[in-house]
C-alpha cells in the first residue's frame, strides 16, 4: 500500500466537528487573553484542540486526562528547573523522567504524552517562576472546559441511528439465513449449497460484532448528553433485541453447519426432516417480524409477533421412533429449534 494513503482517513470528520473545535480554540484563547496576562496561552489552544471529541463523554474523558498531564507535567518541569536550571540535559532528563513516570502510574496514553509535552514547553517557553507554572495549568483547565461547554452546546450528535439500522439489518440476514435452511431442507441441497449457505451464516458473526460495536458508540453519545431523554431508551430495547439475535445467529449456524456435515440423497425423503423444515421457516417469519418491527419503529419490541399477537411457532416436535440414519442429525436440529423457541418466547431465564 502507499504509504501516503495511510495518511488519510478512510471517512471524512463531520464538518460540525471541525467547526466545533476551531469555536472552542478562538473561545479559550479570548478568555485565556482577557483573564491570564502573559504569552499567547498556547496550552489553552492545545487542550481546546483535543478535547473537542465526536461526544460529550469523550470530552470530559480527555479533558481530565489533558489536565492531569499537563499538571503532572508542569510540576515536574518547574521542580527540576528551580533545583538544576533550564540547560538541555536538564529538559532532555524531564522527558525522560515523564515518560517513565506516566509508565509507572499506567496513564493513558494523552495522560502519558501530554506529561513529556508540557515539562518540554515549560522548560523552554521563557522564564520559569511558580506564577509562570500556575497560569500554564490555569490555562489548560479554561481550554478544556471551554471545549466541553461548546461541545455541549453546539448540537451533541446521537448516533441512534446507524445502531438501530445496523440491528434491523442483523435482524433480516438472521431471518434469511433460517429461511435458507429451510429451503435447504425442503429442496434436498447438495453439500456445496450448503457450504455456501454455511459462508453467509458465518457472516452473521461479523455483522453481530459490527451492530454490538454500532450500539457501544450510541451508548457513547448519549452519556453525558442532554439531548439523550427518550433516545436511551430506544438503544435499551436495541441492546435486548442484539442479545436475542445473539443467541440466533450462533443457532442457524450450527444447524447449517451440522447438515452440511452430515447430509445424504435421502435425506429429503425422510418425513420428520420436512416437518423440521416447517418449524424453521416458521422460525424465519417471526424473526422477519422482528427485522421489520425493528426497522419501522421508533421503540423496537424485543419479541417477534405476528400480526395475531401470536408467535408462528408451534409446539416442540415429538419422534416417536428415530431415523436409524439420520438419527444424530435430525437430534441436534431437533435441540436447535427447541432452544431457539426458548429464546423467542422469552422461556430461556
Amino acid at each position: 500500500m502507499n504509504p501516503v494513503a495511510r495518511l488519510r482517513s478512510s471517512s471524512r470528520t463531520p464538518f460540525l466537528q471541525v467547526v466545533k473545535t476551531a469555536v472552542a480554540v478562538v473561545a479559550a484563547v479570548l478568555l485565556c487573553r482577557v483573564l491570564i496576562a502573559g504569552p499567547f496561552p498556547t496550552f489553552a489552544a492545545i487542550a481546546a484542540l483535543l478535547v473537542v471529541q465526536p461526544s460529550i463523554n469523550q470530552s470530559f474523558v480527555k479533558g481530565l486526562e489533558r489536565s492531569a498531564g499537563v499538571v503532572l507535567g508542569v510540576v515536574l518541569a518547574t521542580g527540576f528547573h528551580l533545583l538544576l536550571g533550564d540547560s538541555v540535559w536538564v529538559v532532555l532528563l524531564v522527558i525522560v523522567l515523564a515518560i517513565l513516570i506516566a509508565w509507572a502510574l499506567r496513564l493513558t496514553p494523552t495522560s502519558a504524552t501530554q506529561v513529556g509535552i508540557s515539562g518540554m514547553l515549560v522548560l523552554t517557553a521563557g522564564v520559569v517562576t511558580p506564577n509562570y507554572s500556575a497560569d500554564r495549568i490555569l490555562e489548560t483547565v479554561l481550554g478544556a472546559i471551554v471545549a466541553l461547554i461548546v461541545n455541549a452546546l453546539i448540537v451533541p450528535p446521537v448516533l441512534l441511528g446507524p445502531a438501530h439500522l445496523a440491528v434491523a439489518r442483523l435482524a433480516r440476514d438472521t431471518a434469511a439465513a433460517f429461511e435458507r435452511v429451510a429451503i435447504g431442507l425442503t429442496e434436498g441441497w447438495d453439500h456445496d449449497r450448503w457450504h455456501e449457505a454455511l459462508l453467509q451464516a458465518r457472516a452473521l458473526r461479523q455483522q453481530h460484532a459490527r451492530a454490538e460495536a454500532s450500539l457501544t458508540a450510541a451508548r457513547e453519545s448519549l452519556t453525558m448528553n442532554p439531548r439523550g431523554g427518550r433516545h436511551r431508551t430506544i438503544l435499551d430495547e436495541d441492546i435486548t433485541v442484539t442479545e436475542h439475535l445473539r443467541v440466533l445467529v450462533t443457532r442457524v449456524t450450527g444447524m447449517t453447519r451440522a447438515i452440511r456435515d452430515n447430509t445424504a440423497p435421502d435425506l429429503r425423503a425422510d418425513p420428520v426432516v420436512g416437518s423440521i423444515a416447517t418449524e424453521v421457516a416458521r422460525i424465519a417469519a417471526d424473526v422477519r417480524a422482528l427485522s421489520a418491527r425493528v426497522a419501522a419503529s421508533e421503540a423496537p419490541v424485543p419479541e417477534p409477533v405476528d400480526p395475531a399477537g401470536e408467535p408462528a411457532l408451534t409446539a416442540p416436535l415429538e419422534i416417536v421412533r428415530p431415523n436409524s440414519r439420520h438419527w444424530v442429525l435430525i437430534g441436534a436440529l431437533l435441540e436447535d429449534i427447541r432452544r431457539v423457541r426458548e429464546e423467542l418466547l422469552g422461556e430461556d431465564d
